[in-house]
């Protein structure tokens, strides 16, 4: 049985990142396979390697019949084993997966020493029950139906989410981990490039990145990534989107699907995207995730070599004088729900119902690989398929002509090179698919190669070359062909009328067509992509030694926090040996989340903070200033009982030194500008549900955060924009927040708290030579940029002991942290009675 013990195997003992692993040791090959050189030296390892994770090796295998030994090969076909030829000869390419067949317990160590020596392949073999779970159920029967926008239906077969099925996935994604960080060379300056691949391994980079904290992860998707309504039904949703956001970089074929992975981060998880210098990122608790989009490409060395070889010219030949005189066009598609196989058969018909000329003329040659994976409805959608195209046949054939011709596969690669070569037009249409390169290929095709140009006798006087696709809207690679005929797969009637353009432009428009075409294809082959890939994960990796890592969280909800290298915790000793020797102390503190929990429903001070404040404040060498947002009236009744306590109200526009001296302001009082703001605010709260206005003594605010995420967010920017047109002469500052736009005085903040209050007590005499300044968010971030930039100030009196000190675990411009509340106060408490303090 699977366990669920792995989905808590996140609490493990972490390995140090310095570490090298052992490697696992050579066995003998399997027999009857290549002979294995009598000099078989170890060879030096490259500078630099590329580990390449799938869920299967890029790998044919069978069992030859004669001596049932084992025979592999790499499937020149499957896009990662052209990895192979895309990266720089000096980099090694090392792949890690499982086989596409069923190895005896007995061979499996022969089977991987063989392909761990001689394919560069690591090898994992998961238990029967787990890889059916694993594979069989969460990836093919939930995962792909639902990244392929169909959704669960209750009560259905195979779509339910299964909790026996999702632990498997992730005690698998545990066990591919394991083989990646037993091939890693752990003590590299660079580090090895790990390269994992698709829906089946989104579990991966959380137990990388727990026990490697500097390891380069990429991560590319090849499937569609759903829009956030589709996403939200998985009731594992947040763990997912946690887990590949521990990769340095998550790549997408195209700009919808990544833009589907955006909004999904940012209304689960609240995270914001930000583009710099055309590059996408996310920022995870301090460590930029980068989002890279880039379409796959073809190997078109591979490609020239195979149309170019003897048997392939023959059989062009041969297909040509059996469609001469036909208006040919091809399709090669996966044998799935999702191909819209069914819908094009559907709208041959059509398109021979509405042109009785073409009939007699136009074929349809439909190709399909091998389903993999089968069921009841696989058999259905070739029922369906049959069906139509016998119907088709049957009204609109006669004999010798067939319009549909339907080929189950498997057929060579070899005799669709060779019908791409033929065929005038090339019809892809599924409803739904990740990037699919069959247009590429028939571009590369359609433009030929010597060797098959002088067997069919083109030359300088022959027409231009020419070709023609027909393409669904709904694939990744329909953005990158601007020449193709995009049509929508549902509308039948539609692709009928793509099939009758296609057939009857010009010439002239097919060949430009198809030259714009191969021009991008033949630049962007599948070494550009993972040359580009790798660049930017290098690009995406360049601060790992410049930060300092602490892994938090249990389970899912593990991430890496990124700091300074010298964050560090604030703990009481070191405070108080500081404050002990000091005499002129100056301690700032802010109030909502610092001093009081955001989510409590009485927003007061509790009687314990009270007694702690009137503890500080009665310290004749202590200057305590609590530094809030919120209104001067409620401040002043909060803490009525704290007389010698200094406020700074609405951000430092209002301040007072104890409770009874007056309110002093830092800047005008003309606030005639609320008159413009206020009506503006209230337009864009009446048309954005969720939206409120808070109303200051100095300022206005528009808080959006009950409203829908891309909506309010949307608005805000508007609303920030408005603002600030009609504001240009005024001397307010338009801000955005977290979920709020804001207006205010200039000059207002507080990180001029901070400057006012230490030119102050310089001014009385009283410069302060301790300073603590505590708190929890981003207008916290303004006091401990201003006390950075007063420190590093060499015309400034130096302040000898300074703690800014933030509350949380995050990125911060401070240089200590506390973990919650509850240490705030034990902190405060915990300095010394003013009795006890040594004299200077």
């Amino acid at each position: 049985m699977v366990s669920s013990c792995c989905l808590d195997q996140f609490n493990m003992l972490s390995t140090d990142d310095s570490r090298v692993m052992n490697r696992i040791p050579r066995v003998n090959k399997v027999p009857g396979l290549v002979p294995e050189s009598e000099d078989d030296e170890q060879q030096s390892v490259p500078r630099k390697r590329v580990i390449v994770v799938s869920n299967q090796l890029p790998l044919r295998v069978w069992r030859d019949d004669d001596d049932k030994e084992w025979r592999f090969e790499f499937d020149e076909n499957d896009l990662l084993a052209q990895l192979r030829d895309a990266f720089p000869p000096d980099t090694e390419v090392r792949y890690v997966g499982t086989l596409k067949a069923d190895v005896d317990a007995a061979d499996q160590d022969e089977v991987a020493g063989f392909l761990r020596e001689k394919m560069s392949c690591e090898t994992i073999f998961l238990p029967v029950e787990m890889r059916n779970l694993f594979y069989h159920g969460f990836c093919k029967h939930y995962l792909w139906p639902l990244f392929h926008y169909m959704m669960p239906k209750p009560g259905s077969d195979g779509v339910r989410f299964d909790r026996a099925q999702w632990t498997a996935y992730v005690s698998a994604n545990k066990i591919f981990a394991d083989k990646v960080l037993e091939v890693m060379f752990r003590d590299d300056e660079d580090g090895d490039h790990v390269w994992v691949h698709d829906y089946h391994l989104m579990a991966l980079p959380s137990f990388l990145r727990r026990r490697c904290n500097r390891v380069k992860l990429g991560f590319f998707l090849h499937s569609p990534f759903p829009s956030s309504d589709i996403y939200k039904t998985l009731p594992v949703r947040d763990d997912i989107l946690r887990a590949l956001l521990n990769c340095d970089m998550i790549g997408f074929h195209t700009f919808d699907y990544a833009r589907h992975f955006l909004s999904c981060c940012r209304r689960i998880l609240g995270l914001h995207s930000e583009s710099n210098r055309g590059h996408i990122a996310l920022e995870y608790y301090g460590r930029p995730v980068t989002i890279k989009i880039l379409p796959a490409g073809i190997h078109m060395k591979q490609v020239g070599s195979v149309i170019s070889e003897e048997h392939t010219i023959r059989m062009v030949k041969e297909l040509r004088d059996q469609y001469e005189g036909k208006i040919l066009m091809i399709g090669v598609d996966d044998l799935d729900l999702f191909k819209g196989i069914p819908e094009k058969f559907a709208a041959v018909g059509e398109l021979l119902e509405r042109n009785e000329e073409l009939r007699g003329k136009v074929v349809l040659v439909q190709i399909t690989n091998p389903a993999r994976s089968l069921g009841r409805d696989v058999q259905q959608l070739l029922d369906e398929a049959n069906s139509i195209a016998r119907d088709v046949n049957t009204k609109y054939g006669k004999p010798g002509y067939e319009p549909i011709i339907f080929v189950k596969g498997p057929i060579t690669t070899l005799e669709k090179l060779a019908y791409y070569a033929v065929a005038e037009y090339c019809v892809v249409t599924p409803v739904r698919d990740g990037m699919n390169l069959v247009p590429y290929k028939y571009t590369v095709c359609r433009q030929g190669c010597p060797a098959l140009d002088k067997a069919l006798g083109v030359d300088e006087n022959s027409p231009p070359k020419h070709s023609v696709i027909i393409v669904s809207e709904f694939i990744g690679c329909s953005p990158s062909l601007s020449g193709a005929i995009r049509v929508n797969p549902w509308d039948i009637t539609e692709m009928a009328s793509a099939m009758c353009t296609a057939i009857t432009l010009p010439d002239t428009e097919k060949h430009l067509r198809h030259e714009k075409h191969y021009k991008y294809i033949s630049s962007h082959d599948v070494s550009y992509w993972a040359w580009s890939f790798d660049q930017d994960l290098v690009r995406a990796c360049s601060d790992h030694y410049h930060k300092r890592y602490w892994r938090v969280g249990l389970g899912f909800a593990f991430r890496l926090v990124a700091m300074e290298p010298n964050f560090r915790k604030l703990i009481g000793d070191t405070l108080n040996s500081s404050y002990k020797i000091t005499s002129s102390r100056l301690i700032l503190l802010d109030y909502d989340g610092t001093m009081m929990p955001p989510t409590s429903v009485n927003k007061g001070p509790s009687h314990e903070v009270i007694s702690v404040l009137n503890r500080l404040c009665s310290d004749p060498k202590n200057v305590v200033f609590i530094v809030s947002g919120r209104d001067r009236g409620t401040l002043s009744k909060w803490f009525s009982s704290c007389e010698k306590l200094g406020i700074a109200a609405e951000h430092g526009f209002f301040i007072r030194w104890t409770r009874d001296s007056p309110w002093e302001t830092s800047c005008s009082m003309d606030l005639s500008w609320k008159e413009v703001v206020e009506p503006i605010m209230q337009l864009y709260t009446e048309t954005t549900d969720g939206s409120c206005i808070e109303n200051k003594e100095t300022g206005v605010v528009w808080h959006y955060q009950d409203a829908d995420p891309d909506f309010g967010l949307c608005q805000a920017k508007e609303l920030h924009d408005h603002l600030e047109n009609v504001l240009a002469n005024e001397p307010v500052v338009v801000k955005k927040g977290e979920h709020i736009v804001e207006v205010k005085p200039q000059g207002v903040s507080k990180g001029n708290v901070v400057e006012n209050v230490i030119s102050s007590m310089r001014s009385k005499g009283k410069a302060p030579d301790f300073l603590l300044c505590i708190g929890d968010d981003r207008s916290d971030e303004d006091m401990f940029e201003s006390i950075t930039r007063s420190s590093a100030n060499p015309i400034l009196p130096t302040i000898a002991e300074i703690f800014a000190c933030t509350v949380g675990l995050k990125p911060s411009r401070a240089k200590y942290y506390v973990d919650d509340i509850v240490d705030v106060i034990g902190l405060l408490r915990g300095v010394p009675e003013a009795a006890s303090v040594q004299p200077s």
